[in-house]
């Protein structure tokens, strides 16, 4: 063999057996197969790509919301081993967290502290007051005209009458207690909504993960395929239709992606403290699936006894109802004792006592006692008001409630069982050379689909259940 033949043939290596040939030397040349072995084999070839990563691929659809239960904590994923280690937190810590140093939350705490300062001057008595004067200072020297000085000493209390000082003590504790509702308020809703926020980054990571595996089963049926195509068993043509799906398989991880990632950073700024050192991801405090069975009717009576905001107008009533008592007291005038001592150097003292009364007679504190009127109305009104907005809440959340829970059984019972069995179908056929690469497209596209809205059911699920609780504003037990 000359050496032009050798360099032809160096880079074709031989395994030796039936399919090759010797050819003299180190180097040899394929023997040329039969079109329908080679179609065969490629079939062959893709089935079993195509059942590796469907058995592997069967495992996610429960894992992210089955496997997720109160204290435990999620193996950092194998694409992100090479990045620092992330902080993992379960639902019960990511809430703690929120409770300890949101930065809303903080801000309402100080709501409380400037009504309970209120509660220190409420408590205080009038400042006494004290009177030094100076009388017959001479403005001029000459005869006549120098008299004696006189000094003038007093001291006056106010003394409060028609016990201002304990009603005014009374509306101030008032005003605490209902600015400490008016807190609860907002820590009942943040914390439903932190919960919410939680749960959206476990949906968007599993969505994720879904998408991974698609886009990784996708690039090994592509890059097989092309190996086909090289050998002459399929057209260019559905190589290309290939190319382009994975063009949709690539994007789909790419928006997965982008939905973790604001998923997870909207929930970095609602646990609140330094955003810069939140570093987390979830670790999960979720049921896969929990049936629940609620009456109307009870969770309505648990709703209005344990209602914050039903209790914030409750307590705006009582505090309406201490102005009223204090504004009705100030229209009693105080009274004001003195005594005091007049004192001319060259010749003795003088004493005096007595007291002054303001007269009620225009000023009667008309318009301080009609606020205070208008402002327990007002408050029983809200009562009345809120008191409608729970009972619909309540009927709202069960009608929802229900209706995703007719949801998730029809994927449990039936979506997910069909999918499975397009999935075993598909396998057979494949098998048996009775359909194409483009049927397996599809099949891969109908299980990526359905999983999604199956994990988005899931979640809407929670969503419900976490409605619920928002407006009876009492957790469910687990």
């Amino acid at each position: 063999m000359d050496q032009q033949t050798n360099n032809k043939n160096r880079y074709l290596s031989c395994s030796g057996g039936d399919d090759f040939e010797e050819c003299g030397g180190k180097y040899c040349r394929p023997h040329r197969r039969k079109r329908g072995d080679r179609a065969s084999y490629a079939l062959s070839l893709l089935f079993l790509i195509f059942v590796i990563h469907s058995v592997s691929a069967q495992n996610i659809p429960v894992v992210p919301f089955k496997d997720i239960g109160a204290g435990s904590t999620s193996k950092i994923p194998t694409h992100q081993q090479s990045a620092p280690q992330k902080r993992a937190i379960t639902l019960a810590e990511a809430v703690s967290i929120f409770l300890q140093q949101n930065l809303q939350l903080v801000a309402a705490r100080y709501e409380i502290d400037l009504v309970d300062a209120e509660k220190l001057t409420a408590g205080l008595r009038p400042n006494p007051e004290i009177d030094v004067s100076l009388a017959d200072i001479p403005i001029a020297l000459g005869p006549g005209l120098l008299k004696p000085q006189t000094y003038s000493y007093g001291v006056s209390q106010t003394i409060e009458m028609g016990g201002k000082r304990k009603k005014r003590v009374d509306a101030a504790n008032a005003d605490s207690e209902a600015a400490r509702a008016a807190f609860q308020i907002v820590v009942w809703q943040l914390t439903n909504d932190v919960k919410k926020k939680f749960y959206a980054v476990v949906l968007a990571k599993s969505l994720l993960d879904l998408a991974k595996e698609n886009q990784k089963t996708f690039a090994d049926i592509v890059d097989h395929t092309t190996e086909v195509f090289k050998l002459g068993e399929i057209s260019g043509l559905d190589l290309q239709r290939l190319e382009l799906e994975k063009l949709k398989f690539d994007t789909d991880v790419a928006n997965s992606e982008r939905d973790y990632e604001i998923a997870l950073r909207d929930l970095r700024f609602t646990l609140g403290g330094d955003y810069r050192a939140m570093d987390i991801e979830v670790a999960g405090a979720i049921d896969y699936y929990q049936d629940y069975n609620f009456s109307a009717a009870d969770l309505r009576d648990k709703a209005l006894a344990a209602r914050p905001d039903l209790k914030a107008a409750q307590l705006s009533e009582t505090a309406a109802n201490a102005q009223i008592r204090l504004q009705d007291a100030q229209r009693i005038p105080d009274v004001t004792v003195g005594a005091g001592i007049e004192q001319v150097p060259s010749g003795g003292s003088t004493y005096n006592v007595g007291f002054s009364v303001p007269l009620p007679i225009f000023n009667k504190n008309q318009t301080e006692r009609a606020k205070a009127l208008i402002q327990k109305q007002k408050a029983q009104n809200d009562q009345q008001l809120i008191t409608n907005q729970i009972l619909s809440d309540v009927d709202k959340a069960v009608v929802g409630f229900e209706i995703q829970k007719r949801r998730l059984e029809l994927y449990r019972t039936g979506v997910l069982k069909k999918v499975n069995d397009i999935q075993t179908s598909t396998e057979i056929a494949l098998k048996a050379g009775e359909n194409d690469i483009l049927e397996l497209l599809d099949a891969i596209r109908t299980r990526r689909d359905t999983l999604a809205s199956f994990y988005q059911t899931i979640f809407d699920y929670q969503m419900a259940l976490l409605d619920i609780e928002l407006a009876t504003a009492t957790p469910l037990p687990k």
